[in-house]
């Protein structure tokens, strides 16, 4: 096949172990037809062929998230503050400060997860005051993590939070001394009073919805994500909460590959939502750029194990084991893959119990299921898991709230978790991945550092040298091994012949910086099925504009999305403070509970 594109002098990691690094690369309709040196690439071109050259730059295959939000982040991505990556408390609080005069009533400044104040150099949370002196008008809502979330006065009196308002379930409303509310929301036991509390914030209209996710996919291609496996997410009903999605797909505006997993929704009625759903769609429906992939991650609710460390861990109820195993048994005899949210070996064990006696009746080592999270998980499980053909897609949520785990558990215990040298030493299936955009940032960078160094975003480090990955083999768990989880690996991961052609082309050499630069990668031309969807520096050209952010005064318009100007760790000696029991959530919050 006559190629219609040529990348050439370049460091091309292919991740193929039949030529690992080649120079140059050949494309034709959206896949890759060539791999192989300069002079043998550039020989087959045509007079049609475009021909781009590298310059020297290392090249790898386009990053695929195996857990990401990435359709309920595209939704909110404009109304959103990001403080993910900003290096310290003066400088969000200034964002804030602006953003605040910039929006417009009803409209509230969202500051929602992605970020700890381990990153900040002050190695503190901001204050209530601090927050209210920024804003004394416009509501404000600051997540954090999904433990807790900070509002401003305004934002109570939005709500309407006063002395007689109660506790709504899940959570706790922090109060003064005369029973006020402070304006600090404590999730315990549960994330409820989060979720509950910024759905009542307005949101943005369809159109600006439709752009809002646009600029959010081209927020991922900036660093090099051409996939992403979504795992829905609470109020992400199917289908009416996909049709954003699903019309930038049939208009060709996607730039980042989706395969979705639809996401329980109502408490105790998870069954006829899935007996629903398997008479409406089948895994694989749709095309490669989005297509239905399964189940998951919350199949029942009371399978959800909270992984907020600075809580103890949760005892799951008696009652999970029956509705659990009626969803599970439904979709394995429907042949649907699942993924399950689970943080704890406990809660693990117990789902194991169930997909065992499921496969006694019907088999499930085939259909590609998988745990989200397994932070603790043990060997033994491990082994049952490859025993019923599962796999564990990881995150980096260790690297946001280690110094948690460490103040809880122990700085042995948090050794090897998640253990990704074991899973990887036994062959199982590993993907890697952020679970962006709350209880971790979306930044990939992020994850591959993490993996490689061990160190979490306030630089405690947290695993032996010996447990700690390779470059290549960080990469690969990110690529091919993500791939893995969509049923997809035969065509993407690699820069082989018969792959599709998505590719990074990457602003320093992965596999030369210093570890502690690899956070502050980005691609500089972002390519998926052969398209160019992201351009910056001397490839600019090459890339499709983005359109104008709307609103206009979204707060993307002014500070865009991760904050990459300083990557590196601040260095503290400290560790959370925590009383007896467990409930002063972070170091200098100034928060009264």
């Amino acid at each position: 096949m006559d190629p219609q594109l040529i990348l050439y002098h370049g460091k091309i990691t292919t991740l193929d172990p039949s030529q690992p690094e080649v120079t140059a690369v050949a494309v034709a309709d959206g896949q890759i037809v060539g791999a192989g040196s300069d002079d043998e690439l550039l020989a087959l071109a045509t007079a049609a062929t475009e021909k781009v050259d590298l310059g020297g730059r290392r090249v790898i295959p386009g990053l695929n998230d195996s857990h990401l939000h990435v359709i309920r982040a595209g939704l909110f991505y404009n109304l959103e503050l990001r403080w993910d990556g900003v290096p310290s408390v003066s400088q969000a609080l200034e964002q804030l400060r602006l953003q605040a005069v910039r929006t417009p009533p009803p409209q509230w400044v969202r500051v929602i997860g992605g970020w700890n104040e381990f990153q900040f150099a002050e190695g503190r949370m901001p204050t209530l005051d601090e927050i209210n002196q920024a804003a004394p008008d416009t509501p404000v809502f600051v997540l954090h993590l999904y433990d807790s979330a900070l509002l401003n006065a305004a934002a109570l009196r939005a709500l309407g939070f006063g002395p007689d308002t109660p506790n709504p379930p899940g959570g706790l409303i922090a109060r003064d001394a005369r029973g006020n509310p402070t304006g600090l929301l404590i999730a315990e036991p549960s994330a409820l009073i989060l979720y509950s509390t910024i759905a009542n914030a307005p949101k943005l209209s369809p159109d600006d919805q439709l752009n809002s996710t646009r600029h959010y996919l081209r927020e991922l291609n900036r660093f090099g994500v051409t996939s992403v496996s979504d795992a829905g997410g609470g109020g992400q009903n199917y289908p009416d909460d996909y049709a954003v999605i699903k019309r930038l797909a049939d208009d060709g505006h996607l730039s980042v590959r989706i395969a979705y997993s639809l996401f329980a929704q109502q408490p105790g009625e998870e069954l006829s939502d899935y007996q629903r759903w398997l008479g409406m769609t089948h895994p694989g429906d749709g095309t490669d750029w989005l297509r239905v992939n399964g189940a998951g991650e919350n199949l029942v609710w009371s399978a959800a194990d909270f992984e907020n460390f600075l809580q103890p861990r949760p005892d799951l109820q008696p009652v999970m084991e029956d509705q659990l195993e009626a969803v599970v048994r439904s979709l394995a005899e429907a042949q649907w893959p699942w993924r399950i949210h689970a943080t704890y070996d406990e809660s693990i064990g117990r789902f194991l119990d169930i997909f065992e006696r499921v496969h006694r009746d019907v088999p499930i080592d085939h259909l590609r299921w998988f745990i989200d999270h397994a932070e603790t998980v043990s060997q033994r499980n491990l082994e049952r898991i490859q025993q019923l053909g599962g796999g564990v897609a990881i995150q980096h949520r260790m690297a946001y709230q280690g110094e948690y785990y460490i103040r809880r558990y122990g700085t042995e215990s948090a050794k090897r978790r998640p253990p990704l040298r074991r899973m990887i030493e036994m062959g199982l299936p590993v993907g890697a991945g952020t679970d962006g955009t709350r209880v971790a940032s979306y930044h990939p960078w992020t994850c591959l550092w993490w993996m490689v160094t061990s160190k979490t975003v306030g630089g405690t480090v947290l695993h032996d040298d010996s447990d700690r990955l390779t470059r290549a083999e960080a990469l690969r768990l990110y690529t091919q091994g993500s791939a893995w989880f969509s049923n997809e690996d035969d065509r993407k991961g690699t820069l082989a012949v018969g792959q599709y052609a998505d590719l990074a082309v990457l602003s320093d050499d992965y596999f030369a910086v210093e570890e502690d630069d690899i956070r502050g990668l980005e691609s500089l031309l972002t390519m998926v099925g052969g398209k160019m969807v992201y351009g910056a520096g001397e490839f600019a050209s090459l890339a499709p504009e983005a359109p104008p952010v709307s609103p206009s005064w979204s707060p993307v318009a002014t500070f865009g999305g991760y904050d990459n100007s300083r990557p590196a760790p601040p260095k503290h000696d400290h560790v959370p403070i925590m009383s007896a029991d467990g409930r002063v959530w972070s170091t200098g919050c100034g928060c009264s509970m």
